[in-house]
């Protein structure tokens, strides 16, 4: 299949264009939210289409992926094909709701041509979708590899725009447990963090965007990884680090409990439990590397990316079976990969 879907959340199709298909990325000379193309990230699957090229190869294009509100009439603007109508159509939801929580109505809730795919089951269980159908897809991660050495005696974090993004990440709670160990944060936008947490010098560094795989490395030389998010769709970041052996803490709330098996670490709603767990975890390396190896083989079970990609083609042949004319091959929908590829 030749899928159309814009590079919104880079770990998720990190995974995602690893499937057997080929996937078309908008690309405009601004490489901008609508235009971002691959953002140089080598995916051999995937392609760069310009505003052009999308309008006079709409006929290729056998299935499209929603990741935002707008990007339904985007898909019309380029290529004249209505999402759910003309082309097959499923939207992807990263996040969990904002508002009025657990009542808070999905953008989809109104229709019924297009799927909603959650990447996990808590998400699921809180928008209101309405009558749109419903899949769950959990994420699936490449796997970095048996990475752990916890050399450091430090708490590792990776988390995006600390000091924005405040108590929906934790942020506030990370002073609890710089008390009981160093903390390397990294991420986008944290700058200024310790001083907007109040941690005195040496007890957090801003480590800033490091690039996988070096990131997956980095993070591995810590003893433990800290998830402190308070509402968030299940982070990839931690799933990245259970992959590479760490022991993980976590905050217990969305989804983390379902992530993190208890001999992996501790998912707790109490700081306080969460911190004295990052105590005994930095004075017993060989306790820390027991948990690690068990969030890896939790992580390697449930979270591979070969079930990730097996779970994506039934959502999506069932789309193609589902309304709008699906069911049957368009035309174009057998045009050869090179013609669309020849004209980037």
């Amino acid at each position: 299949m030749r899928i159309l879907l814009w590079h919104v959340h880079g770990g998720w199709a990190e995974a995602f264009v690893r499937g057997r298909h080929e996937y078309v990325l908008p690309v405009d000379e601004a490489r901008g939210p609508w235009g971002l193309g691959t953002g140089g990230r080598d995916w051999p699957n995937a392609i760069e289409a310009t505003p052009e090229l999308l309008a006079d190869g709409a006929g290729a294009i056998d299935a499209v992926v929603l990741q935002r509100p707008e990007e339904a009439e985007r898909v019309r603007e380029l290529t004249g094909l209505r999402p759910g109508t003309d082309v097959p159509a499923v939207y992807v939801e990263h996040n969990t709701p904002r508002g009025a929580v657990p009542d808070t109505r999905h953008a989809l809730a109104d229709q019924s041509e297009i799927p909603v795919v959650h990447v996990t089951h808590f998400n699921a269980l809180m928008w209101d979708t309405g009558r749109a159908p419903v899949h769950v897809v959990e994420h699936g991660v490449p796997d970095p590899g048996h990475l752990y050495t916890g050399e450091l005696e430090r708490l590792a974090v990776a988390v995006n725009e600390p000091v924005r993004r405040g108590r929906t990440a934790g942020t506030d709670l990370l002073p609890r447990f710089a008390a009981r160990a160093s903390l390397d944060v990294f991420g986008m936008g944290g700058e200024g963090l310790r001083e907007a947490v109040g941690v005195p010098p040496g007890r957090l560094h801003w480590a800033g965007d490091v690039p996988p795989p070096r990131l997956h490395a980095e993070l591995a030389r810590r003893r433990t990884y800290l998830h402190p998010f308070r509402w968030t769709s299940l982070g990839l970041a931690l799933l990245e680090a259970m992959h590479a052996g760490m022991p993980v803490l976590a905050v217990g709330s969305t989804e983390a409990f379902r992530a993190v098996p208890p001999e992996a670490g501790l998912v707790s709603a109490s700081p306080a439990e969460l911190a004295e767990a990052a105590t005994a975890l930095m004075a017993d390396p060989e306790a820390a590397r027991a948990a690690g190896h068990a969030a890896r083989e939790a992580a390697l079970a449930r979270y591979g990316l070969g079930r990730f990609l097996a779970d994506w083609d039934d959502v999506l042949a069932e789309a193609l079976r589902g309304p709008g004319g699906i069911g049957t091959a368009r035309p174009g929908s057998a045009r050869p990969a090179r013609e669309m590829r020849s004209r980037t």
